[in-house]
């Protein structure tokens, strides 16, 4: 961890110049360009606003905010983790040229793609930072913890790619199996329902919503945002650090170990 996090410090520029050209070209010979980063995004907030606020009448559980800015809060972090790990997990196929130079290091590729969705994510919370004025939610210092917990979910996004990306070069239909996981995940952590409808039926249900590690990120965008209460803090956080820790040395030592054959299949 420590050679890589030394090697993209050394290369940022680098880093940051082809992560800007794969943003760029990601929308290359599209009419409406960019604008089709945010179509999609805002369709699954429209569809899901019309179905849980005014299909199942559902209020978010904090007074005074609206239940659109309470999903979006929510959403913002989901659209980039999903999106960096759908583009990260096809990134050794898309950069196989990359991949066949010996003087390349391949560990950097995902590093390209996580700071490529990283500028669309940013975009997004500027929108959302503007739906929040607009909704007069009172701007405080927590807003600055959305530096960590983005630094955060990108390490976690970083290690899951790693797994997904090594794999996938030798079993093609990793990338299929990822976005599957995907429309589950959404799911399995508090984005579009409030968790205090387990807390009195069913505990076991909310426990097992925080197992999930995006749970935290989840709880910790909302906290920071529009002040959602985050209880048991400390032990989420210590958590979170270990799942990840976990997911991210596991990750990063498989495609470490299996990038000597990546120029071979590819």
């Amino acid at each position: 961890m420590i050679k890589l996090f030394l090697e993209i410090i050394k290369n940022r520029k680098m880093l940051f110049d082809l992560a800007k050209s794969d943003f760029k070209k990601r929308f290359a010979g599209s009419f409406f360009g960019v604008v089709w980063m945010f179509v999609q995004p805002t369709a699954t907030v429209l569809v899901y606003t019309l179905i849980f606020q005014v299909g199942f009448k559902s209020v978010p559980p904090i007074p005074n905010i609206p239940y659109v800015v309470w999903l979006i809060t929510g959403l913002v972090p989901w659209f980039y983790f999903q999106d960096s790990i759908i583009q990260n997990t096809n990134c050794l196929y898309e950069y196989n040229y990359l991949v066949k130079k010996v003087v390349f290091n391949v560990e950097l590729l995902p590093v390209i793609k996580l700071i490529s969705c990283m500028f669309a994510h940013i975009c997004f919370i500027v929108i959302m930072l503007i739906v929040l004025i607009i909704a007069n939610v009172p701007l405080t210092i927590n807003y600055l913890y959305i530096i960590y917990y983005t630094m955060m979910l990108s390490i976690l996004i970083l290690g899951i790619s790693y797994l997904t990306s090594s794999i996938n070069v030798f079993f093609k239909d990793m990338s299929q199996i990822v976005n599957i996981l995907l429309q589950f995940g959404i799911w399995m952590c508090p984005i579009m329902f409030d968790e205090n409808l387990f807390a009195s039926r069913a505990g076991f249900v909310l426990r097992i919503l925080k197992l999930n590690p995006f749970y935290y990120i989840v709880k910790g965008y909302r906290y920071s945002l529009i002040g959602e209460e985050f209880n048991s803090f400390y032990k989420l956080t210590i958590y979170y650090f270990v799942i990840t820790l976990i997911i991210f040395v596991f990750g990063y030592r498989l495609f470490t170990k299996l990038k000597k054959h990546f120029a071979d299949v590819l």
